[in-house]
């Protein structure tokens, strides 16, 4: 059914239940989901401007760390918003139409992170396995290409399961026990026959889980082999503390990912799901800058010139 002969004509908006069944909880969640969400925005911004001033990260892995950081920021700032407005206010509604491209912008931005994060694992699987060509073999042109194709997946890969959400009517209840427009909330509503969306689910995420880690997993595969047969224990070393921080990325990130959509009958408590989404959502953009920043030689080294400089020569910023 077309989205004007059911959608429109029977739910014009959805009631987003958020967190409402632990009323007590409220204004401590606010405050912990404001702190969380600052700390993202504010240490994403971070990586992006400390990775442009520093000539030293203008490099392949920090140009894909940046349009990370670009995500994590986009995507952060379609859910986080909302969730603490429902918090705090009464109105707890959302328009069908907001509904939507909440959640078609929000998919786009999840799984063009699950694509940049194999393609990452690309770029650290080059950098160690053919250190002397890594800046030849991952030329600008080559970057900008497999940014662009992660950013197409994700648009087409979220175009496609927005379009089985708008085919669905929707003609009882329109209550979501979510804090935000989730597939899976979203098709608890629907009073169609709900085969096609559920099969465009399972091939869509199927395709991006089994793509993007089969990618990350032959990469690290050969980074393994290839730091196994190092002599120096030097070298062993600078290989590990350059994969590291991106594993610790991929583990959570990946980790949220299957329990939400590959383990069975974790959806059959709310609660389960909306916490990890919430982990997927607020936490993993505050804790990618966390892993990235601590875990980094050259970010710390930037952002301490940073601040010893405004330390020490307070008045160039009046110049």
């Amino acid at each position: 059914m077309t989205l004007n002969e059911g959608n429109q004509s029977s739910v014009t908006t959805f009631i987003l239940l958020g967190f409402s069944e632990y009323p007590h909880l409220q204004a401590p969640l606010f405050l912990l989901f404001l702190t969380i969400y600052t700390v993202s925005v504010v240490g994403n911004f971070g990586i992006i401007v400390i990775t442009r001033i520093n000539p030293k990260l203008h490099t392949p892995m920090y140009f894909f760390l940046r349009h990370l950081s670009f995500l994590d920021i986009c995507y952060s700032n379609v859910f986080t918003p909302k969730l603490l407005e429902i918090l705090v206010v009464e109105d707890r509604t959302i328009s069908f139409k907001g509904c939507m491209v909440q959640f078609f912008i929000g998919c786009t931005f999840v799984i063009t992170e699950m694509f940049m994060l194999a393609v990452m694992a690309y770029d650290r699987f080059v950098a160690v396995c053919n250190p002397l060509l890594y800046t030849v073999a991952m030329s600008h042109k080559l970057c900008t290409l497999l940014v662009a194709g992660a950013y197409m997946c994700g648009g087409i890969c979220s175009l496609t399961l927005t379009y089985s959400l708008l085919e669905l009517s929707f003609c009882g209840s329109n209550i979501i026990n979510h804090f935000g427009c989730e597939y899976s909330a979203i098709l608890s509503l629907s009073c169609s026959d709900l085969y096609f969306s559920q099969m465009t689910c399972l091939v869509i995420s199927t395709f991006s889980e089994a793509c993007s880690l089969l990618i990350i997993l032959s990469s690290y595969m050969v980074i393994v082999v290839t730091i196994i047969k190092m002599p120096s224990t030097g070298g062993l070393r600078k290989a590990f503390s350059t994969c590291a921080s991106h594993l610790t990325a991929i583990t959570i990130f990946h980790g949220i990912i299957l329990l939400l959509y590959c383990v069975p009958n974790f959806k059959s408590s709310w609660l389960l799901v909306k916490v990890a989404t919430v982990f997927l959502t607020i936490m993993i953009p505050m804790l990618n800058p966390l892993i990235y920043s601590l875990r980094n030689k050259d970010v710390k080294e930037t952002v301490r010139g940073l601040i010893n400089s405004k330390l020490l020569y307070p008045s160039i910023q009046f110049k």
